[in-house]
Order: structure tokens, then C-alpha cells, then sequence
């Protein structure tokens, strides 16, 4: 019986080509968009999540309720690790871990960039990065020596037994002695380095990050298999009040744990609390998988349904030879599984076509997991679930026919079925609509924030890290580098404009609350770092460009004095760890992305030692003859070093490299929702031309124009995109409004972007029944009426 199944439905397959082409490519184009994307969220879901000790391991987070504001962050303190360990019984091992940072390593005359950290001795123990030599209990104990990845080891020595034991010059200033060799980062960890310092060496180059009086490093435990993580989390939630002793009353600073696996996806915190990040794209591109696949399903049942009259005769015929319904179920559902296996090999095909294109997109080193046992098993039951999904509507509607009905000839659609239809077709155009909308939104913010004024020039703008021996040189760099051609002004500043991150607590000023304690961002700035960074002052003075020096001088942005609540603040008291006045007041500028609000901003006069970063402004179209100037002079002054640089707008813009990512995956999926739909909506209006080829020709033989048959069968296509289109409008603003609430700066929802996005649904749809409609509406109607 299977067997004459299947041979029934290869011959239909067969005899109508060009619906079965249609039908499988719109299954197979729904499977592979919908293979693809849950491809990329098995992948994000997987990030970190290969630790042998997963389950035990947590990030340390920082929850602070500072003059009734609440404000969560992963930077800890430095000593936090150790004190967790002695204080907490529960807690089996820790280790803070810097923040990554590309550091400069050399061998003989190799010298090349390399991006690591430092980390605590528990570091290997409690990570599955697998050690190729040496061992993981002892391999960051030594302040002298240093753990380097394959890479780097081949890079350096050829392979990883021959980099054991051997010495690499860092920052040109210290040897370490490699003392083991771990295996490259897979691509499913969230961060990857080459190299991981011990915490010893790490603390002899940064001495502030011994104490409690300052965060910057993160800190990760690992809980005994036993332990209560709720339990743990209360005994650890107050240890920092033995050292902040100058908070008083609400204000105070609690300590929570968060999964290690779940930081990638829940990287952000609401009211103090790890709520949102990469999980809210995560599970809207789940639901854009979905929602492409029913669209796909929909199409198969309308082009089945559409050609049911093809096939009525031979179910009447069968009917009449004794066939039971539950038999042409069977056998309806039987063909369409047939058809959803053929569609998923195509499928797999597409998926493997895209896939390097996707990738490039994405950022992945996503592969379709052929090898894996459990893959075929979901392909095999996803083919079956889609298969009987959108085979069981037909099944049931071509199983129903009255045989006496069809073998007369005066078979009809019930008004059941005809509303069911187009309230599929409807769906499908309500589905479409909301991403075009999306889309449209999407794009414009954007646009909006890769475009809009951050207060400062960063077209023309570069930075280049301050490194070895150039530090104690900046006078001499710059003064020669403004003599280059194609240089305009060159600065100062501790760090980059687009990494201004460094907190502190204790700015003062003349009538502050004493409970009140609020976080400014404080950064130390060289002369003319007005003029580098084209901001507007628009209160007092910058610092001096003559070589003296005011340690008594602040300049603060607007945020600033509306906080304190000067009215002419110039030359008002304030402190930041010694006491001064405000110099100047600079207009708000943003040093993050439009995703947050502006913060509080203190700048101070720096000197050589305290930079990390120079700021060059470039003459536009003078920008490469800059970097050849700037490339010699430093080899001259830095020779031990490689010139590096950044641009100002493409470490912006990589700021929002997850909106990109989003903007560009919702154009691409909303435009294959679209096709996917006319394919549906093609599906129907054959079956209506079908269904009302013989009113067609008796209105031809009356008189009725072929413009008047078009209008006749495509008003009521118009009616159920205008109907997708008033249901699809709250859903988009919904939508968008909720999307829009993750940036502080938004470029708004305006009304036209809701007429557009209907009306090139209403196009698509016009242009997609526009040829069938034609084709009907030019029938001879003597075919037609041939029977009458």
C-alpha cells in the first residue's frame, strides 16, 4: 500500500510540474531560512557553555544603590577572588580576569600584537581550555612566567613543545618564561586570547588593583557541586561593607552571582538585575524562524487546495471503489511528508550555499553538523512535523469531497473553507507587513545613530595606543607629528573616546547631599584636546598648550553642573581626590553608544605617564599621507613597537555591530517572508480563477472588458492585504516601540513608515496576481462554456 503511495504521488509530482516546483521551492526556501537561523541560535545559545565545570561556574556582579539610583556592572575589585575563597566555605576556587588587552610580545626580531589577560592560579582548573604543555595547577603561580595559545607558540616558536621553557620579551620592557602552551579558543567561546599572564605579574604593572578602593577586573568563582548557588549568593551579597565603610544609610554596594553560560546572552542589567542583551535577538530571530516556516506551510496548503479540483475525480472515483476517508488522510498526509523530505534535502542544499555568505554576515564559524546522529534525527522529525502540519488541512478538505458531487461536475468550495483560506493568505501579509516595518524602523535608528552629532568631529579622527618608549616621548611626538603633512592637532587623553569608561565615586562640590554618591567618568587629557576632538567649550578655558601644568583645574560637562546645580559654575570648588575648581564646562558629548544616557564627565590635566592614548586629527583627503608620516615617526621614536592605529567612526560604529547584524538578517528574512507569501497568495487566485473560470467566460460573452475581469478578481486580493495591513500596524509599533526602548536615543517611529510598508505590500501583491488575473481575465471563453 506505501508503495503505491508513493507511486501515486511521484506521478503527480510529474504530471503537474510546474505546481509541484512551485510547492517545493516555497517549502524548501521556508525550510533553509528557518535551518539557517536555528542554526545561528543553537550557536549563541552554545557560547561558553563547553565547560566541563559549567554548572558550578558564576560571574560576580556589582549591584550599587547610590543616592537612590541603582546601577549594576561586571567590574569588581582586584582582592575580591582571594576574599571570596577565605570568607565563603562553598566557594571552591576564583580568580579575577582582566579586561582583555592587546599587548605587543617579541622573539629575537619577530615582534607582533597579541590580545590576553591576567588571570588568578585557579584560572586553568576551573576552565576547560585544555593545556598542551605544562600543567594547569602551577601555570600561573609565577609573576615571571606566562601561558601563550597554539597560535602564538607556533608564531613565535614554531610549535608548541618548542615554546616550553623558552623566553618572550612583553611591552618590550619584561621577559616572561613560557611555562605552558593551551589549546586555541574554540569558536564557541565568547572571548579569546593568546596569551594569559598570572595575576602576580599583572598586579606588578598595576598596584592600584591590590586594594578595595578601586574596580576595574572582573572575578568568576566556581561553587563546590553541593553548594547552594541562592545560598551562596546571601552570604556574599553584603562582604563589601567591612570596606565601604563611607556609605551610609540606602546607599551600599551588593554582590551577585549570575551563570558563567548565561553572561554572553543576559549581559545587561534592569533595576540591578542581569535582564536582557543578545537573548532578546536571540529569541526574536526564534520567532522570525517560525513565523517563515507557517508562512511556507500556509503556501503548501493553498497551491494543494488550489489545484483540488485537479484531483477531484480521482478521490470520487475512489470514494465510489469503497476508499474510507481516514485512507485518503493517510495517504493526503503521506504525499505531503514525500514532498516535505524532498523539500528539506533541497533545504540542506541551500542552507550549505548561504551558509559562507551568512557567516561573513554574523561574525560565525557556523556548520551545517552533517556527522551528528542528533541532527539527522531533527531533520528527519522537523520534515515530518512540517510535513504533517502542512499537509492536514488538504488532507482533511480533499478527503471531505462528495463523490456524487464531483462525478456530476458540481463540486463547490464550502464558505468554511474559503474563509480559512484567506484568513491563511491574511496571516501570511500580517507576518509580511511587520517586518517590512520592522525593517524600515530598524534601518532608520541605525542611520540615525551612525549619523547623528555625538557633540564631537569623529570623521578624520584617529587614535594610536601610547606604547614602550612612547610615552616619555610625547613632546617630541608631537611636535613633530603636527609638522607631517596632513596633520591638524594632535592630543592626549588616558583613554580612547569610545572606551571613556573609568568610574570614581568621589567627586565633591560645594552643597552636596553627603548621602548622595554618584558615579562620574573620569579621564585625564593632554593640551588641545578641545581643538583634537572639535568639541564646543562653552564655559572658561581649556587647559594650557604652553607646557605648564594646572592640578587644581577641572573641566565638566553639562550633565555635570546640572548635577551639582551651579549656575555659574566656572571657578566653583570641586574635588576629585584633591581639592580644585572648575576650569571649564564642555558642551555634552557622547562617549558611548546612543544606547545609554550621557554620564556625568570630570576631566583633569594629565601628564606623559598617564595617557594611554594619542588623538590625531587629519585634513580630509590627507588621511593616508598622514599615516605614512605618522608610521616613520614612530618607528623612529618606538622602534620596538609596530605602528597600530584606529579610526574614530569605525570603533563608533563597531558599537553597534549587533544592531547591523540585526538590520541586516531583518531586510533579508523580510524580504523571503515576502517572496514565500506571493507565493500564497499566487496559490489562491489560481484556485479563484479556477473556481470561477465559467463566471468569466459568461461575463466575457455579456460583454465584460478585460479590465473589468482584472479589477473583478483582484479586488478581493486588495481587501485581504488592507485587512493584514490594519492588524499588522499596532503589531509593528508594538514591536518597534519595545526594540526602540534599548536605545536612550531614538530616531522616533514615524506615521509614513506604516503607509510605505503597506503600500509595497499592496504592490507585491497586485504584481504577484497580476498575471494570473490577466491569464483569466484573456481566456477564450468558448472554453470555458464548451460544456453548457
Amino acid at each position: 500500500m506505501i508503495k503505491n503511495y508513493l507511486k501515486i504521488a511521484f506521478r503527480n509530482l510529474l504530471k503537474q510540474k510546474g505546481f509541484s516546483a512551485i510547492n517545493i521551492a516555497g517549502l524548501a526556501l521556508g525550510m533553509a531560512c528557518s535551518l539557517l537561523i536555528l542554526l545561528w541560535v543553537q550557536d549563541e545559545r552554545g557560547v561558553d557553555a563547553f565547560h566541563e565545570n559549567g554548572k558550578d561556574l558564576y560571574y560576580v556582579y556589582e549591584r550599587n544603590t547610590l543616592g537612590g539610583k541603582i546601577e549594576s556592572w561586571y567590574w569588581t575589585q582586584g582582592p575580591l577572588a582571594e576574599e571570596l575563597k577565605k570568607e565563603i566555605p562553598e566557594i571552591k576556587a576564583a580568580t579575577p580576569i582582566e579586561w582583555p588587552n592587546n599587548s605587543t610580545f617579541s622573539v629575537n626580531n619577530k615582534i607582533l600584537k597579541q590580545v590576553g589577560i591576567g588571570a588568578g592560579p585557579d584560572f586553568f582548573t576551573m576552565f576547560s581550555y585544555p593545556l598542551l604543555e605544562g600543567r594547569a595547577t602551577d601555570a600561573l603561580n609565577s609573576p615571571t612566567s606566562i601561558t601563550i595559545s597554539r597560535k602564538m607558540a607556533v608564531d613565535f616558536f614554531g610549535s608548541p613543545g618548542a615554546a616550553i621553557g623558552k623566553t618572550i620579551r612583553y611591552e618590550n620592557k619584561k621577559d616572561f618564561k613560557v611555562s605552558a602552551v593551551f589549546e586555541d579558543f574554540p569558536s564557541s567561546a565568547a572571548d579569546r586570547y593568546n596569551y594569559i599572564m598570572s595575576w602576580s605579574a599583572y598586579l606588578e604593572d598595576n598596584g592600584w588593583a591590590k586594594d578595595f578602593e578601586a574596580v576595574d577586573p572582573r572575578t568568576c568563582v566556581q561553587l563546590r557541586a553541593d553548594a547552594n548557588p541562592e545560598v551562596v549568593e546571601k552570604k556574599m551579597k553584603f562582604i563589601l561593607d567591612k570596606f565601604n565603610t563611607e556609605l551610609k544609610g540606602s546607599n551600599r554596594i551588593e554582590l551577585g552571582l549570575q551563570k558563567f553560560d548565561q553572561h554572553y546572552l543576559h549581559s545587561e542589567f534592569k533595576n540591578g538585575y542581569p535582564d536582557g542583551g543578545r537573548i532578546e535577538y536571540v529569541q526574536l530571530f526564534s520567532l522570525v524562524a517560525i513565523f517563515i516556516l507557517l508562512i511556507a506551510c500556509i503556501n503548501f496548503m493553498n497551491l494543494t487546495t488550489a489545484r483540488s479540483v485537479k484531483r477531484a475525480k480521482e478521490i470520487g472515483v475512489r470514494k465510489v471503489m469503497g476508499a474510507l476517508r481516514a485512507l485518503l488522510i493517510r495517504q493526503f498526509i503521506g504525499e505531503a511528508v514525500f514532498l516535505a523530505l524532498i523539500s528539506m534535502i533541497l533545504a540542506l542544499i541551500l542552507t550549505s550555499l548561504a551558509l559562507p555568505a551568512f557567516n561573513h554576515l554574523t561574525g560565525k564559524e557556523i556548520i551545517v553538523p552533517y556527522k551528528e546522529f542528533s541532527f539527522w534525527i531533527s531533520i528527519l522529525g522537523l520534515s515530518l512535523i512540517t510535513g504533517t502540519f502542512s499537509g492536514s488541512y488538504p488532507a482533511f478538505f480533499l478527503s471531505a469531497f462528495n463523490p456524487i458531487q464531483v462525478l456530476k461536475g458540481t463540486l463547490k468550495s464550502g464558505t468554511r473553507a474559503v474563509w480559512f483560506r484567506k484568513g491563511l493568505v491574511v496571516f501570511q501579509f500580517v507576518l509580511s507587513i511587520v517586518l517590512i516595518i520592522s525593517t524600515i524602523l530598524i534601518s532608520r535608528q541605525i542611520h540615525f545613530v551612525q549619523t547623528t552629532s555625538l557633540g564631537y568631529n569623529r570623521q578624520n579622527l584617529l587614535y594610536i595606543p601610547i606604547e614602550g618608549n612612547l610615552s616619555g616621548k610625547l613632546d617630541v611626538f608631537n611636535a613633530e607629528a603636527k609638522k607631517l603633512p596632513g596633520i591638524v592637532n594632535v592630543s592626549e587623553l588616558s583613554e580612547a573616546p569610545t572606551e571613556m569608561n573609568n568610574g570614581t565615586l568621589s567627586v565633591a562640590w560645594q552643597g552636596k547631599d553627603p548621602n548622595m554618591h554618584v558615579r562620574f567618568i573620569h579621564d585625564v587629557i593632554g593640551p588641545d584636546f578641545m581643538q583634537t576632538m572639535k568639541l564646543q567649550l562653552i564655559a572658561g578655558t581649556e587647559f594650557p598648550s604652553d607646557g605648564s601644568f594646572d592640578s587644581l583645574g577641572y573641566i565638566v560637562n553639562e550633565t555635570a553642573v546640572a548635577l551639582m546645580g551651579y549656575k555659574d559654575p566656572v571657578g566653583k570648588p570641586i574635588s576629585n581626590g584633591w581639592q580644585g575648581h572648575i576650569r571649564g564646562v564642555v558642551k555634552d558629548f557622547h562617549f558611548r553608544s546612543l544606547h545609554d544616557p550621557i554620564q556625568p564627565l570630570i576631566l583633569g590635566q594629565g601628564k606623559n605617564n598617564w595617557y594611554s592614548t594619542i588623538l590625531v586629527r587629519t585634513e580630509a583627503g590627507k588621511t593616508r599621507a598622514a599615516l605614512e608620516g605618522l608610521n616613520k615617526l614612530c618607528k623612529e621614536l618606538n622602534p620596538a613597537f609596530p605602528f597600530s592605529y584606529k579610526f574614530s567612526d569605525e570603533e563608533y560604529t563597531k558599537l553597534y555591530k549587533s544592531d547591523e547584524i540585526t538590520g541586516s538578517l531583518s531586510q533579508i528574512f523580510a524580504g523571503l517572508a515576502i517572496f514565500i507569501s506571493c507565493l500564497g497568495l499566487m496559490g489562491l487566485s489560481i484556485f479563484t480563477a479556477t473556481q470561477r473560470v465559467k463566471e468569466i467566460g459568461v461575463r466575457k460573452v455579456l460583454g465584460a472588458s478585460v479590465t473589468s475581469l482584472f479589477m473583478l478578481l483582484s479586488k478581493e486580493f486588495v481587501g485581504l492585504v488592507g485587512l493584514a495591513f490594519i492588524i499588522a500596524v499596532p503589531l509593528g509599533w508594538w514591536a518597534m516601540t519595545h526594540w526602540m526602548n534599548n536605545f536612550t536615543y531614538r530616531a522616533g517611529i514615524p506615521w509614513w513608515v506604516f503607509g510605505i510598508a503597506g503600500l509595497a505590500a499592496m504592490m507585491i501583491a497586485l504584481a504577484t496576481v497580476c498575471i494570473q488575473a490577466l491569464k483569466s481575465a484573456n481566456a477564450n471563453p468558448v472554453t470555458s462554456l464548451r460544456s453548457e
